[in-house]
């Protein structure tokens, strides 16, 4: 069997992707808008804060009233943080404040509360220590002005900028458009997780894997489907997925050599690629256009199909995304390993806490559970049939 090398294909998904990189641009609620990539600078329509307010509890003063402190000043009010504006503030008297609450016109400082205390009768109030003009007063639009941009273009939105931009009186982003992705799994095995089994089935975890997958890569899963080994049946959900809006097909299973393969006997005849690549786990790989869009098929087996999508689609979908790519580091191996000499080999495995890369599992593809204990990929080298322990790889974060 010819086997194609793995950076081979992986080259050729990046081109198949690539058309994708350009997004359109669609507005989102900003309580929609986490993880979502700005398509353009964000404007604040409104000063930051909008209005003076105290930094601090205490009195608001003129700072000229309270120089030769200590004394004692009339209380003749209070401005709480609450809507309204308080009476302008007289000479020679203090305004109990809150924090955030408005600065009376006419004030210029707010002492804070520790630098008071109780004066001889109750509308009065002992300042202990004075204030020069502006202490403890936040100007309007000390923060930002309005019209300034409060985001910039081509950040990935988190929690910090989205306070921002409520803060700012905006309820809309402008941001890029998600890549719409279909998920479809094959197998006439595979039923509901949860499902009671029945003999010879198995639950679809690669319908949950790889819609995940999706998700935290920044694209977002527009249709996805369970499909028994019927071309027709498969044919429909592939339409389905492409008049649903998908840009992306991802399918799993159905495109190794024997029977019963059915994205091969359907996508195959209309031009597609299906072969093998040189790699361990993940070998049986399919690419092709359906209707216009492209279709990447993945082993049917869940740790070739997770593995797959994170060495080849992940990348190009978090790149568009604007999402960092995943870590890449070189490690000592913790133990010695043999590989298959001619495939690239990717052993599942996890960082140890002298920063050793130790395997976890097997390589067999099967082995979700030794996947799901892992936290990296070692990178064994096409050419190489076995390391020592202490021996430097490279690995890729999961």
């Amino acid at each position: 069997m010819t086997r194609i090398p793995f950076d081979e294909h992986a080259r050729f998904v990046r081109s198949l992707l690539a058309p994708l990189g350009a997004r359109p641009t669609e507005r989102v609620g900003v309580v929609d808008a986490l993880d979502r990539i700005t398509a353009s600078p964000v404007e604040s329509p409104i000063d930051l804060p909008p209005f003076r307010n105290a930094q601090m509890d205490g009195i608001a003063v003129r700072a000229a009233d309270v120089a030769k402190a200590p004394f004692e000043l009339p209380v003749t009010g209070e401005s709480a943080a609450a809507p309204g504006t308080p009476a302008p503030l007289a000479a020679g008297t203090a305004v109990r404040i809150m924090t955030g609450a408005p600065v009376p016109a006419g004030a210029d400082a707010v002492v804070p509360v520790e630098d008071t205390e109780p004066g001889s009768a109750p509308d009065l109030v002992r300042v202990l220590r004075g204030r020069t003009a502006g202490e403890y007063v936040r100007e309007a639009g000390s923060d930002l002005a309005a019209g300034d941009d409060v985001l910039p273009a081509g950040i990935r939105l988190a929690s910090r900028h989205l306070a921002a931009a409520a803060a700012s009186g905006l309820t809309e982003l402008l941001v890029r458009e998600r890549v719409r992705v279909a998920v479809i799994s094959t197998g006439s095995e595979l039923v509901e997780p949860g499902a009671p089994l029945g003999p010879g089935e198995l639950p679809d975890a690669n319908g949950v894997a790889l819609c995940a997958a999706v998700a935290s890569s920044g694209a977002v899963v527009v249709h996805s489907a369970r499909v028994r080994d019927e071309v027709d049946r498969l044919r429909a959900e592939l339409d389905a997925a492409v008049e649903g809006g998908a840009e992306l097909i991802l399918t799993s299973g159905g495109i190794s050599k024997g029977a019963y393969e059915v994205v091969r006997e359907l996508v195959e005849p209309l031009g597609a690629w299906v072969g093998s690549v040189a790699m361990q786990p993940g070998g049986p790989q399919a690419t092709g256009v359906y209707r216009g869009v492209p279709l990447i098929g993945f082993p049917g087996n869940p740790v070739s199909a997770q593995l797959s999508f994170a060495l080849f689609v992940a990348p190009s979908l978090r790149a568009i995304a604007g999402l960092p790519p995943a870590r890449t580091e070189r490690m000592p191996l913790a133990e010695a390993i043999r590989s298959v000499p001619g495939r690239r080999q990717f052993l599942r495995g996890r960082r140890t806490d002298d920063g050793l890369a130790l395997a976890v599992g097997g390589p067999g593809s099967h082995l979700v559970a030794a996947l799901a204990a892992s936290d990296l990929l070692i990178v064994i080298p096409d050419d190489v049939e076995a390391m020592a322990a202490g021996d430097e790889v490279d690995t890729v974060g999961l």
